[in-house]
């Protein structure tokens, strides 16, 4: 716990303008980020008598080891920074709002040639047109399905689009009116994009014109007789009106307006947010956050508009916010949405009527899901905070290990060595500081000298770059330090707790390698798969948790995780050394027949010296077919089949698509599915 005097900056020093201020820890991690009108009055208030702070605030000075501010010309800059560091930098002490959960969007590709309607979730794409949220997918989907009656607008993938326009026939939605078939030439690619454009104004609520117009269409074919048409357009218009009935109008005028509303206690907070367009409710959304410091609802309202709209320009930011409280000052804070749109916002409390009716539906939303997000997490948290304070307790460490690494080594046979490293903060995964190592060394089924191979490597990054961390003379640090991202490199980051994945030996191998790097600090310990048996350097006996402890739980979930990581690695780079069967290349032939013919002949060099007759034994082959293969054995070199000589079966990679593509040690990679074949692998 660091004293917030000894990095005090001197009086006089801090400049009194406005600016982004950032607190850094003793590893250099940016844990706070803040802006100010005044940055002097601002951080002259982190360093008065620690009695007088906030607990949480006090608690974010004391974990500080340094302050630094960049100045900026007003507070509208000031506003915008602060977004853009918090994005970058992650920081533990500041508000972050979670998505209760995933929403779906409606989503017109119009950066496409030949737009496509769609469900999308996730990070929002440039030039692609989103509608929503919505609560659900399928709602979507329904929505959908009654527009593109009259909006026959592409809605098929990439694949199925090629394959229609190499073939010449379109799909099932071609053939019944429900798309215009622009990947056979029924439309061309300037009239498709048309109706995409009618397809987005109609869901941006301008629905009243295009009602008008197909009103009156009808009128007109009706009057001249052509009755078929009439009843076509007749149903048009019912379909639309359909579509518009499942959003009830809540707001007259046709209003474009967000309302936000907030329910917190002294330790959360839920925001939920209702999309207005046309006066109907288009989406809604919800966030909740842990009040890691003292802030007041206008602070919580000022960083949901940062989080709602820092990425959005033009037509997403509405005309009207309607908020529970304003921002202190509200000034900067219009001023950007104005920016951000390109036109001006109202930002304000709804104080009667329609609106004021609306905000205490939202109000009473926010509410329930406080409720419920509480409800959900009491027992999750109380558990984790559990297992961490068992592990501490079990392994006499001085306080809980927030941070957790855990390595584990897979090799089929002594080949392919590989070993992954798995983080865990606060008892949850962290998978985008996992890392994988290819083991360089030597080759062979020898866990321990590998697992002092990756403690070694792994350390002797995170003691160079604190070593240069210290050297830091600017406020970025240097661009060796960082990794693609910009952020600065987790090797940096040191665990509390180091767990491998086995027992007395591997234990041994990791205390040697951090003993030899001069590292102390840094508690080892091991779990073995037979009994569970947890093992400490130097100690005869295992240390034995209950079979109902929260730790042991959590000891084996990061464990298990290295494990599953690690052999996904492994096999990945098991099949990149396997050549394709010559039965790849014999057209219509799929994996039931292949494996059906080396199961009956035993091998591929068997297959092609069988005769047409005895290929046409195997069940599901015809003459056809086998005469097809004959020729295709024949045309292929011979070469060694890819095929398991003592089984004989075809040999492939069970988990199809590798989990990430191969990179340099030390790479941040993603986490799959969990993994249930074990077999010869380790």
């Amino acid at each position: 716990m660091a004293d917030p005097s000894s990095y005090r900056p001197k009086p006089g020093q801090i400049p009194d303008s406005p600016g982004v201020y950032r607190f850094r820890d003793e590893h250099r991690r940016v844990i706070y980020v803040g802006k100010a009108k005044s940055l002097r009055q601002r951080l002259a208030n982190y360093f008065q008598d620690l009695a007088n702070l906030h607990p949480r605030t006090r608690t974010m000075v004391t974990t500080a080891a340094s302050v630094e501010w960049t100045v900026v010309s007003t507070e509208v800059e000031a506003l915008q920074l602060e977004y853009s560091w918090i994005k970058e930098f992650d920081p533990r002490f500041n508000v972050k709002y979670r998505d209760d959960k995933s929403y779906p969007y409606l989503a017109v590709t119009m950066n496409e040639e030949f737009p496509r309607v769609q469900v999308m979730r996730g990070h929002k794409k440039k030039g692609v047109r989103y509608f929503g949220p919505y609560a659900h997918a399928w709602a979507i989907r329904d929505t959908v399905d009654l527009l593109l009656r009259v909006f026959p607008v592409r809605t098929c993938s990439a694949g199925v689009f090629k394959n229609a326009a190499r073939t010449g026939r379109p799909c099932l939605l071609g053939y019944i009116g429900k798309c215009s078939a622009p990947c056979v030439g029924r439309v061309s690619a300037e009239e498709h994009g048309a109706l995409a454009e009618e397809f987005c104004d109609f869901m941006a609520g301008r629905t009243g014109t295009y009602l008008r117009r197909l009103e009156k269409q009808m009128t007109e074919a009706a009057e001249e007789m052509e009755y078929e048409r009439a009843a076509r357009l007749r149903d048009d218009i019912e379909a639309l009106k359909k579509a518009m009935e499942k959003n009830a109008v809540v707001l007259a005028d046709a209003t474009d307006a967000d309302l936000i509303a907030v329910a917190e206690d002294e330790l959360e907070a839920a925001v939920q947010i209702f999309h207005v367009r046309g006066g109907r409710v288009r989406g809604q959304r919800g966030w909740v956050t842990d009040k890691v410091e003292e802030i007041t609802t206008g602070a919580l309202v000022e960083h949901a508009l940062q989080q709602l709209y820092g990425e959005e320009k033009g037509d997403a930011v509405p005309k009207e916010v309607l908020v529970p409280a304003l921002p202190e000052p509200v000034e900067p804070v219009q001023d950007w949405l104005t920016e951000r749109r390109g036109s001006g916002v109202s930002l304000r409390i709804p104080q009667r009527g329609d609106k004021k009716a609306l905000m205490e539906t939202v109000q009473r939303n926010a509410q329930q899901a406080l409720a419920l997000h509480k409800t959900k997490r009491a027992s999750d948290l109380t558990t984790r905070s559990r297992a961490l304070e068992e592990i501490a307790e079990a392994l006499d460490l001085d306080s809980a290990p927030l941070r957790i690494e855990c390595y584990d080594i897979s090799h089929l046979q002594g080949d392919d060595v590989v070993a992954s490293m798995v983080v865990f903060e606060d008892g949850l995964q962290r998978k985008s500081e996992y890392r994988r190592f290819q083991i360089k060394g030597f080759s062979g089924q020898d866990d321990v000298r590998s697992m002092h191979e990756v403690i070694t490597r792994r350390f002797r990054r995170y003691l160079a770059e604190k070593e240069r961390t210290g050297e830091w003379a600017d406020e970025e640090g240097p661009d060796d330090l960082k990794d693609d991202d910009g952020r600065p490199k987790r090797f940096a980051y040191p665990p509390q707790l180091v767990v491998v994945d086995g027992g007395r030996p591997q234990v041994a191998a990791a205390k040697k390698a951090l003993d030899e790097l001069g590292i102390d600090d840094i508690a080892v310990c091991g779990l073995a798969k037979r009994l569970e048996e947890v093992w400490v350097p130097g100690e005869d006996d295992p240390v034995v948790l209950p079979r109902t402890s929260e730790g042991l739980y959590l000891l084996q979930r990061v464990r298990d995780e290295a494990h599953r990581f690690a052999i996904t690695y492994q096999r990945t780079k098991r099949a990149k050394r396997f050549r394709s069967s010559p039965l790849d290349d014999v057209p219509g032939l799929g994996e039931t027949r292949k494996q059906a013919l080396i199961k009956h002949f035993g091998s591929v060099k068997k297959l092609r010296s069988a005769t047409i007759d005895q290929i046409r034994e195997v069940p599901g082959i015809g003459r056809k077919t086998a005469e097809t293969i004959v020729a295709a054995l024949a045309q292929a070199a011979p070469a060694a089949p890819a095929v398991n000589t003592a089984t004989g079966e075809i040999m492939e990679d069970e988990d199809g698509a590798p989990e990430t593509t191969a990179g340099s040690p030390g790479e941040p990679v993603s986490a799959g599915a969990p993994d249930e074949r074990r077999g010869q692998e380790r």
